[in-house]
């Protein structure tokens, strides 16, 4: 049995993950974005661990959010599922001053992954990815005019380069990637073609890692085969500013 904590469980992938995680017979605590979403997360996953809130669009609430994982005793895992989607209208500025796409798809995930200790983490990209800009210029978007679209890639690129970034510098740890498939969900749309009960499957299989093929680090996975991301997320140069830039933003360092 392992303590695992499932970002963004309120609904869609998060929701599924924490509950198959549940089935399985691991402790799940789940996150919420405020007390209300809180509520209705406990009301639709009986036996839950416990429930971390905070809005990932604020750091200082992801800071809360590890301060309550770390309080509960810590986790063994995180699957790092919140995130905002491609169809995004418009560039939100958060408390923080960044882009909400870039601060709750890849701060977010990074500051967590900084303050809470664990032996594995699972970070959501998208096939998107490989469509992201392998950059980190105007990562705010306050340079270039807004798009929704471009931003999602971009964020899923960058995290799935945080996750081999991890399993480069930190060995002690398995982080791995892997893209769900896109699903209709509330971010994915009613028209999403691709199987929604196979979506989170792969998340839960490298959280459990009791499957000696998902026991590894620094894979790329879509439906527990590997699969061929953008080749960018590989580069340590590209690794190292990505992390540098996160760090300099959140105050933490991994």
């Amino acid at each position: 049995m392992s303590r695992i904590l499932v970002t963004g469980s309120t609904d869609g992938l998060g929701l599924a993950a924490a509950r198959q995680l549940l089935e399985d017979g691991h402790q799940v605590i789940a996150h919420a974005r405020n007390h209300v979403r809180a509520d209705e997360v406990r009301n639709a996953l009986p036996g839950l661990f416990a429930v971390a809130i905070g809005d990932a669009a604020s750091l200082e609430d992801v800071r809360s959010i590890s301060r309550q994982v770390n309080d509960a005793g810590g986790v063994d895992a995180i699957i790092h599922n919140v995130g905002v989607g491609y169809r995004e209208p418009r560039r939100i500025e958060t408390i923080d001053g960044h882009a909400h796409v870039f601060q709750i798809n890849v701060l977010a995930p990074y500051l967590l992954t900084a303050l809470i200790p664990t032996q594995r983490l699972v970070w959501l990209s998208s096939g998107l990815n490989r469509q992201g800009d392998a950059s980190i210029r105007d990562h705010d978007w306050t340079a270039r005019q807004w798009n929704g679209y471009q931003a999602y890639c971009d964020s899923k690129l960058f995290d799935a380069t945080l996750a081999m970034a991890l399993a480069r510098t930190r060995p002690d740890v398995a982080s791995n990637a892997l893209e769900p498939g896109w699903v209709a969900t509330r971010m994915g749309g009613a028209s999403a073609p691709d199987d929604l009960a196979l979506a989170h499957v792969t998340q839960v299989w490298l959280a459990e890692a009791s499957d000696p093929k998902a026991a590894g680090t620094g894979g790329y996975y879509f439906h527990q085969n590997p699969a061929t991301p953008q080749p960018a997320i590989h580069d340590i140069r590209f690794q190292d500013e990505l992390v540098d830039l996160c760090a300099q933003l959140t105050g933490s360092r991994l």
